[in-house]
């Protein structure tokens, strides 16, 4: 499916000013749709919004299907009568620029304790009904998640595996005992989760009416210790102790000179085409109820996965395996029709991985960041665009702008200092600049492209530095915190992005 021509900032909700250490769907979100309206921007995308475990990564989630309960918004709870300013979460202690996840999880988890006490005693039937129908609508999984949170909670957060062996494997004497153990719970659980798609149907319905799509991202992978897995065990490579038999990652690439270890189970395509690939479609559906766009990440998983021995110390040991996604595609487009997705085709791209975006005409996404290691022939310079791609100045697994271009070699570096400073010339001499505004440098260049879509991560608009980038791949520590100022949005970083926006023809509400 082809996109008109438009603009968008990349931002996850984490990462937005509110008052109580992280970013959520209360005043400051709505605030950020006021930005990308007054910008002219007709696109706001976000990572994955699933229950993040201890990592806190957002492609790391307890389910596919539930939502991050650390965005629900305490103001919001006010407003609805379930909390009273009295029992707001404190901010003292809280960092302005970065989270805290270990204070805002305890937070967070005693401010909704207390908005579910609330609830039980009050006696506003529109809300129960709201809930009792939430639960109707969303049984499909819901069940099962809050179970397995309630179970894992009851266990100390021991991963499902762990388990009681009846539990592990699923007998249903063992589930019906531990729904009846856990019954409140569980009722808990499905109460965060109304809330938090209470809210957020709010937002999304606020940002639709003013022109504003909602562009979300579904990892290919899900985790281990999910409820997707614990649920549909048959459906992934495991082995006879319910661990990964193969796990999942790429080769080393531009990030990581011994690629990338991620460790999730890999599906079981076989077994999957047997149902006609239900979960997938399944998945899909509720996709597109949450989002108006979808972004697959790792899309070239979809023609061959890279699998790796579980036992492996690096990548490096994988090797490429075939997957049938041309029947995957197939069976999501026959259940739900022609779809807004946008295929993430960047890597080591084939000719089998083109041929499968093409078929189902997904965009693919082009990379400014990544222009200038080549010659003039390379795809990602906006001069070789295509109209029917994703054009980025980075995505969250980059560097910023400003930060790739002042960058110098670090241990474990795939580029020398030659290699960088050449890059570096290449840049300036291709977008005929001197570097000292270079994040608008590149805002220009992907706006100007012939790309039907240009989006540019808030820290690009921002020209804010390393220290702000949201991942660095292969690492654990010190990613997905970063948080801007509450007052950086300044009313000329609107008329300039506007300006941009406009000059190129994409702003919001031109034809």
């Amino acid at each position: 499916m082809e996109f008109p021509r438009g603009a968008g900032i990349l931002l996850h909700p984490t990462s937005l000013p509110a008052r109580y250490g992280i970013g959520d769907f209360g005043p400051e979100a709505y605030a950020f749709a006021n930005f990308l309206i007054d910008a002219g921007q007709s696109l706001w995308q976000m990572l994955p919004l699933g229950p993040t475990d201890n990592g806190n990564s957002p492609y790391s989630s307890y389910s596919a299907f539930a939502g991050n309960t650390l965005l629900i918004s305490p103001e919001q709870l006010v407003l609805d009568g379930l909390l009273t300013t009295d029992e707001l979460p404190t901010t003292s202690i809280l960092p302005e620029e970065q989270i805290d996840f270990r204070s805002v999880r305890a937070s967070k988890a005693a401010m909704l304790k207390v908005a579910y006490t609330h609830y039980q005693e009050s006696v506003d039937t529109s809300l129960r009904a709201e809930f009792e129908s939430f639960n109707k609508d969303h049984k499909h999984w819901l069940d099962n998640y809050a179970l397995f949170r309630s179970l894992k909670t009851a266990r100390s957060g021991a991963a499902w595996h762990e388990w009681e062996p009846s539990l592990v494997n699923r007998e249903p004497p063992a589930l019906i005992r531990a729904g009846a153990d856990l019954e409140e719970q569980i009722n808990e659980v499905k109460f965060y989760q109304f809330l938090f798609f209470r809210q957020w149907k709010a937002l999304k319905k606020y940002c639709n009416e003013r022109g504003i799509d909602l562009m979300g991202d579904i990892p290919i992978f899900v985790a281990h210790d999910s409820v997707d897995v614990w649920a549909n065990a048959d459906q992934f490579k495991l082995t006879s102790d319910n661990l990964p038999a193969v796990v999942a990652g790429v080769p080393p690439d531009y990030f990581s000179a011994t690629g990338q270890f991620w460790g999730n189970p890999i599906y079981d395509w076989d077994r999957m085409s047997e149902d006609g690939f239900k979960w997938w479609v399944t998945r899909m559906r509720a996709a597109f109820q949450m989002y108006d766009i979808v972004r697959i990440d790792h899309f070239r998983g979809f023609a061959a996965c890279w699998e790796i021995p579980a036992e492996a110390e690096t990548a490096e040991d994988g090797s490429w395996v075939t997957v049938p996604g041309d029947e995957v595609f197939a069976a999501i487009k026959t259940a739900l029709g022609e779809l807004p997705i946008i295929a993430e085709d960047l890597g080591v791209i084939t000719g089998e991985v083109d041929q499968l975006r093409g078929k189902f005409n997904f965009p693919g996404m082009r990379v400014l960041q990544f222009a200038f290691s080549g010659d003039e022939e390379n795809i990602h310079l906006p001069h070789n665009y295509p109209a029917n791609v994703v054009a980025y100045t980075g995505t969250h697994d980059n560097d910023t702008a400003v930060g790739w271009f002042n960058r110098v070699p670090v241990a474990g570096s795939l580029s020398t200092a030659d290699e960088i400073e050449s890059e570096r010339n290449f840049c300036k001499e291709y977008l005929k600049t001197n570097g000292e505004e270079i994040h608008w440098d590149f805002i220009q260049a992907v706006s100007a492209s012939n790309a039907n879509t240009a989006i540019v991560p808030l820290q690009d608009v921002l020209g804010l530095g390393s220290h702000t980038r949201m991942n660095l791949p292969n690492s654990v520590d010190g990613n997905w915190l970063w948080r801007m100022k509450a007052d950086a949005l300044t009313d000329e970083i609107v008329t300039k992005l506007g300006s941009i926006t406009e000059v190129h023809g994409r702003r919001l509400g031109e034809p």
